[in-house]
């Protein structure tokens, strides 16, 4: 196969991945004329159409996403090998990306990065803070933070927290004025702040259990969100009730901003993992990085 391939196919890459020409131009630091044209013969050589284009959109086809989940990680370890042969005897150069949710960055990431890059200077960590699961590989991710819940099967599991639980909180000047449910469909007579899915716009219904009996209580309209720490906010505020992560609002049950409502109906996750494909592995900052993860973070794995 002709060596010109490698750079379009790098080319392509990157437009897939920022799903934009324009954007992937000035990341490669070239015109957008020669990323489309490098991605044109790409797919002429090929004789596959790769993307969809339109003038205000950019969409991988089947054999365009085929392509990058077959094709991007083994070119990025090529990209890794390259830059990690400048390095120093003993250091560590490389680049992290990481897909994390809102709510794990207190609990995980703050607490853990600084003191890694500490650690290993060269090491670039890019954070990416979004509350939508991602498909970490066709998204160009070296790891990600979800609830266990969330993973694929395919995927490397390293337990960073312990089980933790979903409970119900309110400001005690709403409760005072509103009252204090007793029951799970007491909720239906509250303002709920409704959290939505950030792909489809669908409330979540809050999932409640006690013993064997399990309760799915469906959200009204009146105040929604797609981030549950601005549930969280707009609760401690008095304006309604929130169904968030009990470590995520700690520190407002403890200085009694917020209080627990309906506790012994909390249900109980699994609590947050990082997760990679096995065949990431290989990479050095990674495998570094799980470690100190591990540690910094009271786990064993």
């Amino acid at each position: 196969m002709k060596t010109v391939l490698f750079h379009q196919l790098h080319v392509f890459l990157a437009v897939a991945r920022l799903q934009s020409f324009r954007g992937a131009a000035r990341e490669l630091g070239v015109s957008t004329a020669a990323v489309s044209q490098s991605v044109r013969q790409l797919e002429e050589q090929l004789s596959v159409v790769l993307l969809n284009r339109t003038s205000r959109s950019v969409a991988l086809t089947d054999v365009g996403r085929r392509l990058v989940e077959e094709a991007g990680p083994g070119l990025a370890q090529a990209a890794a090998a390259l830059q990690g042969t400048s390095a120093q005897p003993g250091e560590v150069v490389g680049r992290l990306r990481l897909s994390v949710p809102r709510a794990a960055v207190p609990l995980l990431i703050a607490p853990v990065l600084p003191a890694f890059r500490a650690r290993y200077p060269r090491v670039e960590v890019d954070v990416v803070v979004e509350q939508r699961l991602v498909d970490i590989v066709a998204e160009g991710y070296d790891a990600g933070v979800r609830l266990s819940e969330t993973l694929e099967r395919d995927m490397v599991q390293v337990r960073l927290t312990g089980a933790f639980r979903f409970v119900i909180v309110g400001a005690p000047a709403y409760l005072e004025a509103r009252g204090t449910p007793e029951r799970p469909e007491d909720l239906l007579r509250h303002d709920c702040i409704v959290l939505r899915s950030p792909t489809t716009g669908t409330p979540y219904a809050w999932e409640l259990e006690r013993g064997s009996k399990t309760w799915r209580i469906p959200m009204r309209e009146g105040v929604s969100t797609n981030d549950e720490l601005a549930g969280a906010a707009l609760a401690a505020e008095g304006g309604g009730l929130a169904y968030v992560l009990e470590p995520a609002v700690q520190e407002q049950l403890l200085s009694g901003r917020l209080v627990r409502v309906l506790e012994d109906y909390a249900p109980t996750v699994p609590g947050f993992f990082l997760y990679y494909p096995s065949r990431a592995q290989r990479s050095k900052p990674l495998r570094l990085f799980v470690e100190a993860a591990k540690e910094l973070a009271g786990r064993t794995g």
